[in-house]
């Protein structure tokens, strides 16, 4: 018997649509037009589509729409956990896993649906018995692994607001997130295997635990097998998740209100302490399965050859794509997650670990980051090799822009494989708000360095400097309509001022991105990079004050400056400008020193490409650092259109910056 020819899940939300609404539109522009004119009906259309649950009726979909303070379906009880466990019996009974998981030793691990469930019921006795009450903080430092999943849905199911941080940061990085939000239960990991070596964190882990006075309970992953002396009155995590019975069987998640906290995740600005963003249950499950199920065309109708869907998005638990992993579970995919380093070790780069990875477990949408799809093509690596790829039907990419080069040599690539037209889904979005933006649709045609479309439900526009939208022109990405996943508040902001300053100081009512963004005639979107001064290294963001306080922490160090650029069908350049005490030379012992103490407090992905030496570093007369006029120097603008002289504190610094420019663009 011939299979029935693939059904893209955008096309039948619009065949539903003409079923249940009596809605049809002739193309995608209308469908995108009508989402984002009358909100209340588009979001109500995704509630009944997804068949989301809840015990009590929401009297509303959009009691208020303004920004912030937008108010989504008032009434309404979910559990982000729920809609997870829902898939259980179906995708069990179908014979699909619910997690596949592999690490840099090739150990492979799989999680049925039942076990899933069972252990994160198990987790969430535990933690209720040692106290967790709904809004508690439980923080988390664990590695990509199924442990992390399983405690995110025990955490989740009890109403505990979840936070993660991932294990290649420092205790002081960490601490900067962590300290904010007072958490009462600490879940970490003794270690992890990254790039062929081991790497100890119990001290880390011991710091915290000192440092963190609101913890009353700690569980520790043994994830290395180390023995912790260090660590004396934690808890073992597999122990706790290891609970049978009827208890565990009769456990189900709490029901709490839509706008019921789920976790904290965090932006960094370019001054303070990184933005504790604190995202709702109903407004990310609504969101985030937008994104994935019709965007991403990511679900749980299965392929003709029985593998089922097979979602793997390369991501550590520092970044807001393993949230997006974690998505594929409220609709019943199979996770495939890697914990390691993509490119293998420093002693043996192999760019081909995760195309290994993907082709052996039958992967049918493999996403990463837009850099390591040009390492690979930099690597030179041939994906013919890897047979299995044959399964994957659309590439995921984000995190910094897709140049065009890179987006053609992998489609040359899967050609060679036998899909002589593989779909890019490209995607661009944010922690901030926890979804997309602009994102992909199986249904329109592609160009190679152009994303497809704006979102639905995503009122997204590129604003001129007068603050007019703009067609075919690059302007500052804004959202001139609410989403239900943006978010509730900042944690510790009780008169939400910096969460106003963080998006609504601009243009008031309207939330600004901080994109360069172009939309073409037809609906195309470019983005062009941030176009504020947060650093953007490989699909992690880092606020520049979090590297300052590690460089000039260095006693030969008397000032600094970072400036991240990023922009399409380029290498990102990220260079570091420092001014070094009298007498002090800039030698390959002080940069070491310096990059090594960025790799220790942050992490070695904020390592720069380059360490300058340089008299002054550029200043407002208030004294704060101008990074964003630097930056745009040396993305070719002009220095009268870039900086008033006159609202600086030493404009005559500002000539080394300049020459620098010139001597970059010649090269």
């Amino acid at each position: 018997m011939q299979a029935a020819p693939y059904v893209p899940r955008i096309r039948l939300y619009q065949q539903w649509l003409r079923a249940t609404r009596g809605l049809a539109f002739d193309d995608y522009q209308q469908l995108w037009e009508w989402s984002v004119r009358d909100l209340p009906a588009f979001w109500q259309s995704m509630w009944d589509y997804f068949e989301l649950q809840s015990p009590t009726p929401h009297t509303e979909v959009l009691a208020d729409a303004r920004m912030p303070g937008a108010r989504w379906f008032e009434g309404a009880q979910v559990n982000y956990a729920q809609q997870v466990f829902r898939h259980v019996q179906p995708a069990h009974a179908a014979g699909f896993p619910a997690v596949i998981s592999r690490n840099e030793q090739g150990v492979q691990r799989e999680l049925s649906w039942p076990e899933l469930r069972r252990q994160a019921a198990s987790l969430a006795l535990h933690l209720r018995e040692q106290g967790l009450q709904p809004g508690d903080r439980v923080a988390a430092y664990l590695p990509n692994v199924p442990e992390a999943m399983v405690a995110f849905l025990a955490v989740a199911s009890l109403g505990g607001v979840w936070s993660i941080c991932a294990p290649d940061m420092g205790t002081n990085a960490v601490l900067d997130r962590f300290r904010q939000i007072e958490p009462k239960m600490l879940i970490a990991c003794d270690g992890v295997r990254y790039g062929g070596r081991d790497h100890d964190r119990t001290a880390v882990v011991a710091e915290l635990k000192a440092a963190l006075p609101t913890l009353t309970h700690v569980l520790l992953h043994r994830n290395l097998g180390l023995a912790a002396p260090a660590l004396p009155g934690c808890g073992d995590l597999a122990e706790a998740c290891a609970r049978t019975g009827a208890q565990v069987d009769a456990f189900t998640p709490l029901w709490l209100p839509f706008d019921h906290p789920l976790w904290i995740v965090y932006s960094s600005g370019t001054t303070g302490l990184p933005k504790p963003i604190v995202h709702g249950h109903g407004g990310v499950v609504l969101v985030m399965m937008t994104a994935c199920a019709l965007h991403n065309d990511i679900g749980c109708s299965y392929d003709p050859n029985s593998w089922g869907e097979r979602f793997h998005w390369y991501s550590s638990t520092g970044w807001v794509m393993w949230n997006t992993q974690l998505v594929g579970l409220l609709s019943g995919t199979t996770c495939c997650i890697y914990d390691g380093n993509p490119g293998g070790s420093k002693e043996q780069p192999d760019w081909g670990v995760l195309w290994r990875f993907a082709a052996e477990l039958g992967v049918t949408f493999f996403g990463a980051g837009a850099a390591f799809f040009g390492n690979c093509m930099k690597a030179g690596i041939d994906l013919s090799r890897y047979l299995g790829l044959a399964r994957v039907r659309a590439l995921g990419a984000t995190g910094s822009p897709l140049s065009e080069e890179v987006q053609r040599w992998g489609t040359r690539q899967f050609a060679a494989l036998g899909i002589p037209d593989i779909w890019w889904c490209n995607i661009s979005g944010g922690t901030d708000f926890a979804g997309a933006f602009i994102g992909g649709n199986r249904e329109l045609p592609q160009q190679a360095g152009v994303m497809q479309c704006r979102e639905l439900g995503c009122a997204v526009q590129a604003w001129n400097e007068h603050g007019q939208p703009v067609i075919g022109e690059v302007g500052e990405l804004v959202c001139t309509q609410p989403l239900p996943s943006m978010p509730l508040y900042f944690w510790n902001d009780p008169d939400g001022s910096r969460y106003q300053a963080s998006y609504f100081d601009m243009y008031p009512g309207v939330w600004r991105h901080g994109d360069w963004l172009k939309v073409t005639p037809e609906g195309g979107c470019i983005i062009y990079g941030r176009s504020d001064a947060t650093i953007n290294r490989h699909g992690l963001r880092m606020g520049t004050s979090e590297l300052y306080s590690a460089v000039e922490a260095l006693p030969e160090v008397l000032d600094s400056l970072v400036v991240d650029l990023e922009y399409l069908g380029r290498e990102s350049y990220m260079p570091l400008f420092v001014v070094l005490r009298a007498g002090v030379a800039l030698d390959e012992a002080i940069k070491t020193k310096i990059a090594g103490a960025i790799r220790t407090a942050l992490s070695p992905r904020f390592v720069p490409d380059a360490i300058l030496q340089v008299p002054e570093i550029p200043r407002t007369l208030s004294g704060k650092k101008q990074e964003l006029p630097v930056k745009k120097l040396l993305l070719g603008q002009p220095v009268e259109k870039v900086v008033n002289r006159d609202a600086m504190a030493n404009p005559d610094c500002l000539g080394w910056y300049v020459e620098f420019a010139r001597e970059r663009a010649r090269g």
